[in-house]
C-alpha cells in the first residue's frame, strides 16, 4: 500500500514538473517574441494584437479594407498593423501616400518576399522583383510594349477587333441572363495574348479557360492575408524571367482591366438613368456606322465622368501590391523602422457621394479629378 502511494505521488510530481516546464517554455516564447515585436518610440499608432497572430482575428480575411476604414478612422492616416507575425503599416490619403511613394521613394522601393511570391517568382517578373533584375525588366518590358504598339493606333485595331468578338459572343445569348465574367476575362486576356503569343483563342478553347481558371485561382490566392506569413546577378534575360514577366503581364492586364468592366456593368445595371445618358452621348458622337476610337473621348464628356466614376467606386487593389520599408523612416511625424514593415497604400477611402450623384451635375468639369472630392 505504502509503495502505491509512492508512485502515485511520484507520478504526480513527474506531471507538476512536466506542467512547470511547459508553463515556462511557453511564457518564455511569449516573452521573446513581445521583446522581438515591440515597437519602437513614436510609431505608428494601431489595435491591440496578439502574439504570432497580430490583427488577423480582427480582418475580415475576404474584405480587409473594409475593416482598415474603421482602423484609419479611429487612429489616422498612418495605421500600424500586424498582419500574422508581419509589422505592417497602412498609409492612406493622397498627400500621404504621395510623401512616402514619391518624395521618399527609394525608401519605399522594394517588394517583400513573402514565402509564396519565393517560391512562384524567385525575384523574377515586373511586380514582386526588386533590384537590378526589376530595373531591367520594367525598362526591357516597356520598350518591347512601345515596339508591339503600345499607345499607338495598331493597339486600338487590336482592341477594336476583340471588341466586335465580344459583342458577338454577349449577342448569342440572346438578351437571356448570363455571367459576363469569362466572356469579358477572354476578351481582354486575348488582347494580351496578341502580345505575348502571337495570336488570340476562341472563348470556348478548352486551354485558354484553363488558363483563365489558373489565372484567377492565383490572383485570389495571392491577395488573401493568409499567404503574407512568413545577390545582386550581372543580367536578368533568362527563360525562368521571361515566363514570370508574360504571367505578370496577364496579372496587372487581365485582372484588372476585367473586373473594371464588370463594376461598369454593375453600376450601369443600378443606375438606369446613367446608362440612358451614355448611351444617348454614344450614338450622338459614334453613332451605328463605326467603332469608338480614344478620338472620341474628348467630345464625350459625359462618358469620361462615367468611366472616371466607376474607377473610384469600383477600386479593384483597395491596397494595392505591398512595399517594404528598406530604411529608417519618418512619415507623419512617426517612425517605420528598417526593413521589418509592409507599407500598404490604402486606395479606398470613405466614399463622398453615390455613383447616382452624376445625375446631379449641371455642368460637367473639365477636370474630372474634381468630381473624387
Amino acid at each position: 500500500m505504502l509503495a502505491t502511494e509512492d508512485t502515485l505521488e511520484a507520478a504526480i510530481w513527474a506531471l507538476l514538473h512536466f506542467k512547470t516546464l511547459l508553463l515556462a517554455a511557453v511564457t518564455f516564447m511569449l516573452l521573446a517574441r513581445y521583446l522581438k515585436t515591440r515597437r519602437p518610440k513614436n510609431y505608428p499608432p494601431g489595435p491591440w494584437r496578439l502574439p504570432f497572430v497580430g490583427n488577423l482575428f480582427q480582418l475580415d480575411l475576404k474584405q480587409p479594407h473594409v475593416v482598415i476604414q474603421q482602423f484609419v478612422k479611429k487612429y489616422g492616416n498612418l495605421t500600424s498593423l500586424d498582419i500574422g507575425n508581419i509589422p505592417s503599416v497602412i498609409i492612406t490619403g493622397l498627400p500621404l501616400i504621395k510623401e512616402a511613394f514619391t518624395n521618399m521613394e527609394q525608401n519605399f522601393l522594394n517588394r517583400p518576399v513573402t514565402p509564396i511570391r519565393k517560391r512562384v517568382f524567385n525575384n523574377n517578373g515586373l511586380i514582386m522583383s526588386n533590384g537590378q533584375t526589376w530595373k531591367e525588366q520594367r525598362r526591357f518590358a516597356l520598350m518591347t510594349l512601345k515596339n508591339f504598339g503600345l499607345g499607338k493606333k495598331s493597339l486600338e485595331q487590336r482592341i477594336q477587333e476583340e471588341a466586335d468578338c465580344l459583342v458577338e459572343a454577349i449577342g448569342e445569348e440572346k438578351g437571356q441572363p448570363f455571367d459576363p465574367h469569362y466572356k469579358i476575362y477572354s476578351a481582354v486576356s486575348n488582347i494580351i495574348c496578341s502580345f505575348a503569343f502571337g495570336e488570340r483563342f476562341e472563348y470556348e478553347d478548352s486551354q485558354f479557360h484553363e488558363l483563365l481558371r489558373l489565372l484567377d485561382e492565383a490572383t485570389c490566392l495571392e491577395a488573401s492575408m493568409m499567404c503574407q506569413y512568413g545577390d545582386k546577378t550581372t543580367t536578368s534575360f533568362h527563360g525562368e524571367n521571361l515566363i514570370c514577366s508574360a504571367l505578370d503581364l496577364f496579372f496587372a492586364g487581365s485582372e484588372t482591366t476585367t473586373n473594371t468592366l464588370r463594376w461598369a456593368l454593375l453600376y450601369i445595371t443600378t443606375n438606369p438613368e446613367v446608362q440612358e445618358k451614355v448611351h444617348s452621348e454614344i450614338d450622338r458622337v459614334i453613332g451605328h456606322g463605326r467603332q469608338p476610337s480614344t478620338d472620341d473621348g474628348d467630345s464625350m464628356s459625359y462618358t469620361n465622368a462615367v468611366i472616371h466614376e466607376v474607377l473610384r467606386m469600383g477600386n479593384i487593389i483597395p491596397l494595392n501590391v505591398p512595399r517594404e520599408v528598406t530604411a529608417d523612416s519618418t512619415l507623419a511625424g512617426f517612425h517605420l523602422p528598417k526593413e521589418i514593415e509592409l507599407a500598404l497604400e490604402n486606395n479606398w477611402p470613405d466614399l463622398s457621394c453615390s455613383f447616382s450623384s452624376l445625375l446631379l451635375c449641371k455642368s460637367l468639369p473639365s477636370s474630372f479629378q474634381s468630381m473624387r472630392s
